[in-house]
């Protein structure tokens, strides 16, 4: 949507810098970062349903902390600290999902290196999670519990992708709080980005997915149907039920004409 929104300007101004964001995704650069920078994130979207914002920022952040305004306060979102923190995603609920107003305090200069403070921002849909008060709470969709036989019917119509394979390993990160499936991929049914390629040497498809460390993943034999969507390049697990199992779902709501959508199966 907003592929890279660069960011500079004139650093010996005084006033408090203010840019408009219009995509319910991108990223911002704010080079040599000094004072403060005023972001609102207000989504080109006639009906906006986004109620939960997501900040990653980039592996050499710095320069700079990361505030939420709430009601003419601001919450602490990302401190300079966190910020070098691989894979580190920090979300909240937003109180007014058509206007978010994040702030970036300059942190004070030691010497006169070069410093950028950029970050990627993804709006999501969570319905019944927003909140008045700021949360961090983990990415919406990597949620723990079993897909009921409708989720699963709708996450294959909807996902970003939908592949079929078997769990090759699965590594946890306790600092980090995700567990990462490393999937050996039989089939492709779709995917938006190629996060899922095919290897020189072997000829085999591979590909990793996130999940949070709570969902307690572990590795486990046969064929899963693993369906999710893409947050900030990578793949996060939505459904990933049995493919005997999803097989006799999907048949049975065919055969009742429940299926939401049509899925090529061979």
């Amino acid at each position: 949507c907003c592929p890279g929104s660069g960011l500079s300007w004139e650093p010996r101004s005084r006033a408090v810098e203010q840019v408009h964001l219009r995509c319910t995704e991108g990223s911002l650069e704010w080079m040599y970062p000094a004072r403060a920078l005023r972001v609102v994130l207000e989504p080109n979207v006639a009906s906006a349903q986004h109620t939960t914002v997501c900040i990653k920022p980039a592996s050499d952040f710095q320069g700079a902390s990361i505030y939420v305004e709430r009601a003419g306060q601001l919450h602490l979102v990302v401190s300079e600290a966190e910020g070098a923190r691989p894979h580190h995603v920090s979300c909240f609920s937003a109180h007014t999902p058509q206007r978010v107003a994040l702030f970036l305090q300059a942190s004070p200069q030691r010497d006169i290196s070069r410093r950028t403070a950029s970050f990627q921002y993804e709006l999501l849909s969570s319905q019944g999670q927003a909140g008045p008060d700021v949360k961090k709470m983990p990415l919406v969709e990597a949620m723990c519990r079993p897909c009921d036989n409708v989720e699963l019917l709708m996450a294959i119509c909807s996902s970003d992708f939908v592949v079929k394979g078997s769990i090759g390993d699965v590594s946890h990160d306790s600092e980090n709080h995700m567990s990462q499936v490393d999937v050996s991929v039989q089939k492709v049914y779709r995917q938006k980005n190629r996060i899922f390629q095919q290897e020189e040497g072997s000829g085999e498809w591979r590909g990793p997915i996130r999940t949070l460390l709570q969902c307690k993943v572990k590795k486990g034999g046969g064929d899963f149907l693993f369906t999710g969507n893409e947050h900030f390049g990578e793949a996060w697990l939505g459904c990933a039920p049995r493919f005997k199992d999803f097989m006799l779902v999907y048949w049975a709501a065919r055969e009742r004409g429940a299926n939401p959508c049509e899925f090529e199966l061979n």
